[in-house]
């Protein structure tokens, strides 16, 4: 029996953020979805009618139903990721509504870094602005395989298909040049809810998908069994128990690819090989194992093999190095100074490391590189050179989203202070890999 692409769909869950700049309309295109979509309770709407009607609004405020926070509410902006999940016939979703301000970038980072598309809003009036850059800059360098760029508040610009068509080709140039794979413009008023869930009848000269009609036909291809495998070791089970003697387990989450009974594979960062004994599911013994599944391997040798290795097959291991260049992200309040004492946290295993150069500072507005800055404040994009030392087996982020992912941490007290992509760079000529795990960066 054959699959189709519409019955494969509804067994699909898409992540995708919503970006823009403050005000372009961001939670109120989440809410239009929920609304429309028939994804909102009876209790959710009542509140936020209620809410709406506290405020001096006859119609109720959709944008209320993802502005949680208190502060949010009282200011009418976001600040933290307010994330939902909803499903329709077609597909089920979890969206990560991010906030626009400048201050708050680190927070779209945050929801992105999972993301498989990213809706970027723009007001038809405004046009492409510095923060709409920001954001396209975020999501080429977060490798987000999808943007949607929905041009808001077309109800105010009178539905003019030249202001719309002149907006497109402004932000698809720019956005090609970061090197996004995919970009499709669709003209919305989320406020009118013109094209979010239902065609607008304002816009005959458009053709195209509503934004739901895009989300749940575009292609997820988050297919892990085709990554390079990797198995980032959790914890060791030796019961040492009389029924189980001998028993030496490695225990974790596959991060990507396969696994199979009798693989010859190789320990990082130690080198030393050995082959896959047997394979352990909920209990029970299989024959192969894939990502994202929990299981725990058996080694045909006993070597040692602690939390924080990576266990990878011979022939196909990352490269083992104790000098990461990456690109970060600085999420912290407190400045990312070279000489800065830092902990690299990557996947299960955490290393003391110093950062030894900060070569360069991205300016989005024009995509230079600002040489030598001396640090990073919060919000900034910059190249880090850093210095670890234990040797960590490191992907390229171009190439596993997982293992390629690190996070730079103050060893006083725990703070997140970068997130942090192994090599990542704008490479227009690079494909996007697939968004291929939960690699969340939670800050």
């Amino acid at each position: 029996m054959t699959t189709t692409a519409e019955q494969l769909s509804a067994t699909t869950l898409l992540r995708f953020a919503t970006a823009g700049s403050v005000d372009d309309g961001k939670s109120t295109l989440v809410g239009r979805l929920l609304h429309d979509s028939k994804s909102v309770l009876t209790d959710q709407l009542e509140a936020v009618e209620h809410a709406s009607r506290n405020r001096g609004q006859e119609a109720p405020d959709l944008a209320l139903l993802t502005d949680g926070l208190r502060a949010e509410r009282e200011q009418g902006i976001t600040i933290d990721v307010a994330y939902r999940y909803f499903a329709t016939p077609r597909r089920r979703f979890i969206l990560a509504d991010t906030p626009g301000h400048v201050q708050y970038t680190r927070n779209m980072v945050t929801g992105a870094s999972t993301a498989e598309l990213a809706v970027v809003l723009v007001d038809a009036r405004n046009g492409v602005v510095e923060q709409t850059r920001r954001h396209a800059a975020v999501a080429a360098l977060l490798r987000v395989p999808h943007v949607v760029l929905a041009v808001n508040k077309m109800d105010l610009v009178d539905y003019a298909e030249p202001v719309f068509a002149a907006i497109a080709e402004e932000f698809t140039a720019y956005a090609a040049s970061l090197g996004v794979p995919e970009i499709t413009a669709i003209p919305i008023s989320a406020l009118a809810g013109d094209n979010v869930v239902e065609p607008s009848a304002h816009m005959d000269w458009y053709g195209g998908p509503t934004v739901l009609e895009h989300l749940e036909t575009v292609p997820v291809s988050h297919d892990l069994t085709a990554c390079h495998a990797r198995f980032p070791v959790q914890y060791v089970i030796r019961p040492q128990t009389a029924e189980h003697p001998d028993y030496r387990g490695y225990a974790g989450q596959i991060a990507a690819g396969v696994f199979r009974v009798g693989e010859p594979v190789t320990v990082l960062p130690s080198g030393r090989t050995s082959t896959i004994a047997g394979i352990d599911l909920l209990g029970d013994s299989v024959d192969i194992a894939w990502a994202p599944q929990s299981v725990t391997l058996r080694l045909t040798d006993d070597i040692d093999v602690s939390r924080g290795d990576l266990i990878a097959p011979v022939g196909d291991a990352p490269a083992v190095t104790q000098d990461v260049e990456a690109t970060v992200c600085h999420v912290a309040d407190e400045p990312l100074t070279v000489g800065r004492r830092v902990l690299i946290k990557h996947t299960t295993r955490t290393v003391k490391a110093i950062v030894k150069d900060i070569p360069s500072r991205l300016t989005l507005d024009d995509l230079s590189q600002h040489p030598a800055p001396g640090k990073l404040v919060a919000n900034d994009i910059g190249r880090v050179v850093v210095r670890t030392a234990e040797p960590l087996a490191l992907d390229a982020y171009a190439d596993s989203r997982r293992t390629g992912s690190f996070l730079l941490i103050d060893p006083a007290d725990g703070t997140t202070l970068s997130a942090g992509m192994a090599g990542a760079s704008f490479a227009a000529a690079e494909e996007a890999p697939a968004a291929d795990d939960d690699a969340e960066w939670d800050f």
